[in-house]
């Protein structure tokens, strides 16, 4: 490893992303996806990039605003509802498309529920009082809120609270506690944000940083796909192709049939298929990309 002089220290660009979990793996995943690539250590709160001016502090997810918004962060990765709960004056950059969620109030199921009104008069355990505090004020609700960390959904069972508001994904944790999702307080995903302090130099390596990122999302979110077509078809299949600008067309060794590469979005994907094969594509492939730049 080469010498490291103080100045190449304090040039770095120091992003924080929670030490441990599933954002912690998707997070990893990304940057070596962006070329980015930094090795996990074992019991310690930094690491470097090899190959980017980087380093990476490993913290509480809880503490990831407050270290960025303190400037001690340049970035930071983290799911929005610690964001928003926490209220420190932070940049969202990007949202990054995973660890998606959304908090929720969730009642047991042997309570009959109409509408938001109904949690009057409740008393609600989360961790995330700020978040369902500004909810109750916003939709008139006048209940109780009892702050707790961890396990929240036992809360109602032990007789803590009448309900819960918490972190919810698939649902099966709730049904496996006897609740139910009554209400949905915000939805959330994995950001990247930037301290407001940041200097122009190192905005300018987070720029670099984002233009990476973007690639990689932009070609999780299509598909390349080649296609058989005979001459007579190209027309219609064009006009079905959302292509970045324009499909390629190859003529094959077969007369009068050409092979059409395009991208196609991976939210349509399935309808574009079925559009193409009615107007005469065959011998389709489709493969990932592994970058996009547009």
């Amino acid at each position: 490893m080469p010498f490291l002089f103080l100045s190449d220290m304090n040039d770095r660009l120091r992003l924080a992303i929670q030490k441990s979990g599933r954002l912690s793996d998707d997070t990893i995943d990304l940057l070596t996806a962006c070329g980015i690539n930094i090795s996990k250590p074992d019991r310690k709160l930094r690491a470097l990039s090899e190959h980017f001016n980087l380093e990476v502090l490993f913290l509480r997810d809880d503490d990831i605003p407050g270290y960025v918004a303190d400037g001690v962060a340049d970035a930071g990765i983290v799911g929005e509802n610690v964001i928003l709960e926490k209220n420190k004056p932070v940049d969202i950059m990007e949202r990054l498309g995973f660890a998606k969620c959304r908090l929720s109030i969730a009642l047991p199921q042997t309570v009959d529920y109409r509408s938001v009104k109904d949690l009057n008069g409740l008393h609600i355990a989360t961790s995330y009082p700020g978040l369902l505090g500004r909810y109750f004020e916003s939709n008139g609700v006048k209940a109780s809120i009892h702050e707790i960390s961890g396990s929240v959904e036992i809360a109602p069972g032990i007789g803590l609270a009448d309900g819960i508001c918490d972190i919810v994904s698939s649902g099966s944790t709730l049904i496996s506690n006897g609740l139910r999702e009554v209400e949905v307080v915000t939805k959330s995903e994995a950001v990247l944000i930037a301290a407001p302090t940041i200097t122009a130099e190192k905005r300018a390596r987070l720029d670099r940083m984002c233009f990476r990122i973007q690639s990689v999302l932009k070609a999780k979110q299509h598909r390349y796909i080649l296609m058989n077509v005979p001459n007579e078809s190209i027309d219609e299949v064009i006009k079905l192709l959302p292509g970045m600008k324009a499909p390629t067309v190859m003529p094959l060794a077969t007369q009068g049939w050409s092979s059409v590469h395009s991208v196609i979005p991976e939210n349509t994907f399935w309808d574009v298929i079925e559009s193409l094969k009615s107007v005469g594509a065959e011998g389709m492939l489709v493969v990932p990309i592994e970058k996009m730049v547009l």
